[in-house]
């Protein structure tokens, strides 16, 4: 048995038939002519080994008659088959039945008798490319997690036969010690000593920057047609731009990447709810995690688990002009992050922690007052790899991330900037939110506008 962190048990907490907690990834790869590659042989590629590595053999143990959220058992026989599987799309294979596919895949729990990961290669797209939809529990490792261990498992160099499923196990070291039980329970009481040692910080450090904290503030958001309870069934839409259209605005504008990706949504958010008759006066509020990992992480034991922070965002979707919006929210995510550089991780945690504490209110046995949402979206920019990336010869061509909504939170947008495109996920509870294949029209015309600098008449 594995101890749980109170994180990885809060997202475990967290699920529901209407809320499945799992972080996901649309991966397109172009095969190369007279390659020999197909759907099938991919597959075969990834279920060829049995061996699974430790973390992928995790699944929640048993307490009782049900699933324990406080320790992890491993799985002594992963059966592969079950893991990875190959479906075909209807014809006529075109993106919009992908797409379709995706979405019901999204939509599904995962089996927490199993470890909790599902891999889907699919065939049947009429422009010849291979699809890959993974999906991984949040409880497993987020979302900056997933992408760098899937990046991990590709190569640069497009010759490379060497690649292996990122689930491959990897021979320990002959000199770890630190695998048997007394080690692991020893390290479980340290664990839990450095937490109680640091309580005090991190409550220190939580209290004294909500009483400085610049604004936005939690519970200060807009009602908005986003902010409604979700049913279970998802909708997912994906789209890629030039990352050079990106970066010639952020060096125009003297701002960051991330800058530019959050006025592109801010400007399509304000697009649709307009056309909806449904933007409010007051400006959104975005929820923007912050990975608190180092480069020092990038071990497979610093893929493990969750090492997330949250920064709440003006998104300026008061104002029409989009220069205007791009400096508004240059000028928030600065406050928030010279904030947040003051504290340690610990005290950041704790600040995050109290940044999306609205999100728990909805599962409490008894509802309290409504009142405001605590922000209106979560927007995500996860780094990628800058250049191209190989399976076995196989090119990955765009990876589009599938999030999780969550009661009160019907749209999550995330992104991921990998071999020279920003690639965009939307992910919408499909009930709430009608028409969100619309959101990739609004994000065009919004990245137009901060390109021209003037809004286009609708």
């Amino acid at each position: 048995m594995v101890v749980m962190s109170p994180l990885d048990s809060m997202f475990l907490l967290m699920e529901s038939r209407e809320h499945p907690m799992h972080v996901g990834g649309l991966s397109l790869f172009a095969p190369r002519r007279g390659g020999g590659h197909t759907a099938r042989s991919l597959y075969d590629d990834l279920t060829a080994d049995s061996q699974v590595g430790a973390m992928f053999r995790r699944r929640p143990g048993r307490l009782l008659q049900g699933f324990s959220v406080l320790q992890w058992a491993i799985d002594d026989e992963v059966e592969i088959e079950y893991h990875v599987q190959l479906l075909s799309l209807p014809a006529p294979g075109r993106v919009r039945e992908l797409l379709e596919l995706v979405s019901m895949l999204h939509g599904s729990l995962l089996d927490r008798h199993r470890p909790l990961w599902e891999v889907y290669v699919i065939d049947g797209l009429a422009d010849g490319r291979i699809a890959l939809y993974a999906k991984t529990h949040h409880a497993l490792m987020d979302g900056v997690s997933a992408v760098r261990t899937w990046h991990r498992a590709l190569s640069p160099d497009p010759a490379s036969r060497e690649c292996l499923p990122p689930w491959r196990a990897r021979p320990r070291p002959v000199a770890d010690v630190g695998s048997g039980p007394v080690s692991r329970s020893t390290g479980a009481v340290r664990a839990l000593g450095r937490l109680g040692a640091a309580i005090p910080a991190t409550v220190s450090g939580a209290y004294g920057l909500a009483r400085d904290y610049p604004h936005p503030r939690p519970f200060q958001a807009p009602a908005t047609m986003f902010n409604v309870p979700i049913t279970g069934a998802r909708r997912f839409a994906a789209q890629s731009w030039p990352l050079d259209r990106l970066r010639g605005i952020a060096v125009r504008e003297q701002v960051t990447l991330n800058d530019v990706v959050l006025a592109m949504c801010a400007g399509a958010l304000r697009g649709y709810l307009r056309a909806e008759d449904a933007l409010p006066a007051q400006p959104l509020i975005a929820m923007v995690p912050i990975s608190l990992r180092g480069r020092e992480d990038d071990g497979d034991r610093g893929s493990e688990g969750n090492a997330v922070g949250a920064a709440l965002c003006d998104l300026a979707t008061d104002s029409a002009d989009p220069r205007r919006r791009l400096a508004r929210i240059h000028n928030s995510m600065n406050h928030a992050k010279s904030a947040m550089a003051k504290l340690t991780p610990l005290q950041m945690l704790g600040v995050s922690a109290v940044n999306v504490a609205g999100l728990a209110l909805p599962a409490l046995p008894v509802p309290l007052p409504s009142s405001a949402p605590p922000f209106n979206i979560v927007i995500s920019n996860v780094p990628g790899a800058a250049e191209p990336r190989y399976w076995n010869g196989l090119r990955l061509e765009a990876m589009y991330p599938a999030s999780i909504p969550l009661d009160g939170q019907a749209v999550n947008i995330t992104t991921i900037s990998s071999g020279g495109s920003m690639h965009f996920g939307i992910v919408g509870c499909r009930r709430t939110v009608p028409h969100l294949q619309r959101l990739l029209t609004d994000l065009d015309r919004s990245l137009d506008e901060l390109e021209t600098g003037t809004p286009t008449r609708r």
